[in-house]
């Protein structure tokens, strides 16, 4: 730091030629060093200038003798010969240790820029995304997302297979869908042989479920509580959100820009859905979403867990315990059509 170096010249001397302008003779000095100032006196004492050791400059840097200068003044000048190597060494020690103290713009303008880029990363990669995903969710209409959702299913399909169409099923997946309606907006319900884990919403409102839901149990009951989770589901996180996370920004800006989700796109987050495990619900969301929709819990959580250990909240709790009347999910045709859906 200068007040570090100042202290160890302030007993400094030297002895010089100054002149205090161009027109004026060159006169021999005495040049010690103050507490701010670099004093010059001539032989007789008598001071003859104080400069600011902050506003020194070198005329000649690396030249002996060296030429000093009040900064701006190049006419005043102080002569320091060779042999005053000592002094010549102290100044520039100053000036150095002075010049690292002083503001840089030129750093401040580039430091000022790099945070701005930094800011500008950051809102890009941080705020933006959400912000663009948020907007496309308001203003995507009903009639879009469902084109989305179909396009999604074509590729879910090389997976799954076709969704199964026998006979007098698709009446009675009819009647599971009036018994079973979302709150907000219409599900379309279709059974798959395979590639779905249970029930899986997709944008647009299609819900695939998987066929030994409807095949390997006695009520429907069970397939109820799938579809009423793939509701929740779809109530707690928008399945075009999802999507939209996965695609990533420029997707999302493609598809407010074309109203389109490239076909690449919808191929990798197929893959991905199906290879992912349906997001956990809370015991809480699930009873209320039972007693919306009148259906008991207890069948679904045994088909979750046949011994009860893990969905005993589910049991304890069910809206419709053993014995209460709720309106049936299906009639009994309906229900024997739908578990021949898929020609088994």
């Amino acid at each position: 730091m200068a007040k570090t170096a100042l202290s160890k010249y302030q007993r400094l001397e030297a002895s010089g030629l100054w002149r205090a302008d161009a027109e004026a003779q060159r006169i021999d000095v005495v040049v010690s060093v103050g507490e701010a100032t670099l004093t010059i006196t001539d032989i007789r004492e008598r001071v003859k200038a104080h400069w600011s050791l902050a506003a020194i400059a070198r005329a000649n840097p690396g030249t002996l003798p060296a030429l000093y200068h009040p900064d701006g003044d190049p006419d005043e000048v102080l002569e320091l010969a060779g042999d005053e190597a000592e002094m010549i060494a102290a100044i520039e020690k100053l000036r150095a240790a002075i010049d690292r103290q002083r503001p840089r713009p030129g750093r401040l303008r580039l430091y000022g820029v790099l945070a701005s880029l930094v800011a500008v990363m950051l809102v890009v990669g941080l705020w933006l995304p959400g912000a663009a995903r948020d907007h496309a969710l308001r203003v995507v209409p009903a009639v879009k997302r469902a084109e989305i959702g179909q396009a999604l299913l074509t590729h879910v399909e090389r997976v799954t297979g076709p969704p199964c169409r026998a006979q007098g099923g698709a009446a009675a997946l009819a009647a599971l869908e009036r018994r079973l309606p979302p709150r907000n907006g219409r599900a379309r319900l279709a059974v798959v042989r395979s590639g779905v884990t249970d029930a899986l919403r997709l944008p647009g409102g299609t819900i695939l479920i998987r066929a030994p839901l409807v095949e390997d149990y006695d009520t429907a009951d069970v397939v109820a509580g799938y579809v009423i989770a793939a509701h929740l589901r779809a109530e707690r996180r928008d399945p075009l959100d999802r999507l939209l996370s996965e695609a990533g920004l420029w997707e999302v800006l493609r598809l407010m820009a074309t109203g389109q989700v490239s076909d690449a796109t919808l191929a990798a987050y197929a893959e991905t859905l199906l290879k992912s495990a349906p997001a956990p619900l809370p015991d809480a969301v699930l009873l209320e979403g039972f007693a919306h929709w009148q259906v008991p819990a207890t069948p679904y959580a045994y088909a979750r867990d046949l011994t009860g250990e893990t969905v005993l909240g589910l049991i304890e709790a069910d809206p419709f315990p053993g014995g209460t009347t709720t309106p049936p999910v299906l009639s009994d045709a309906d229900w024997l059509r739908l578990q021949g859906i898929c020609g088994g």
